[in-house]
């Protein structure tokens, strides 16, 4: 009897990858809380995991050598939001540090959640498979 890891593993595998994207933006926008103009910017979490980001596809190609594409994947970047603040900032920052930084710690937390129950799932299969 194959072991099916999708069935085995649940979201878990995936809900920690968005996190781990997730933490990425946040702290992205931490880093710029003081950057002129900057437009603060996160994922839909629940529309991304569900699969219903995107109504229609379009290819990203890389251009020129001069483009990055080392913060996010050209197809995650698609699914990032506008944030609307709640005190504009003069200088046309959207950034507000303190909503940023609690963000950024609920997302850690459910990250850490989220490789505890895949954590969990592994141990029990590892314990099925020697038998235990």
């Amino acid at each position: 009897m194959a072991i099916n890891f999708d069935t085995a593993l649940g979201i878990h595998d995936d809900a920690l990858a968005l996190r781990a994207r997730r933490a990425e933006v946040l702290a992205n926008n931490i880093a710029n809380a003081d950057t002129p103009g900057y437009k603060a910017r996160d994922l839909d979490f629940a529309a991304v995991l569900a699969g219903q980001h995107r109504e229609f596809e379009l290819p990203m190609v890389q251009t020129t050598q001069a483009h990055q594409n080392e913060f996010l994947e050209p197809d995650m970047a698609a699914d990032l939001l506008y944030r609307t603040p709640h005190q504009p900032s003069v200088d046309g920052n959207t950034v507000e540090l303190q909503e940023e930084m609690a963000r950024y710690s609920d997302n850690a937390i459910r990250y850490q959640a989220s490789f505890q129950f895949l954590n969990s799932k592994f141990q029990g299969l590892t314990r099925a498979i020697k038998g235990e």
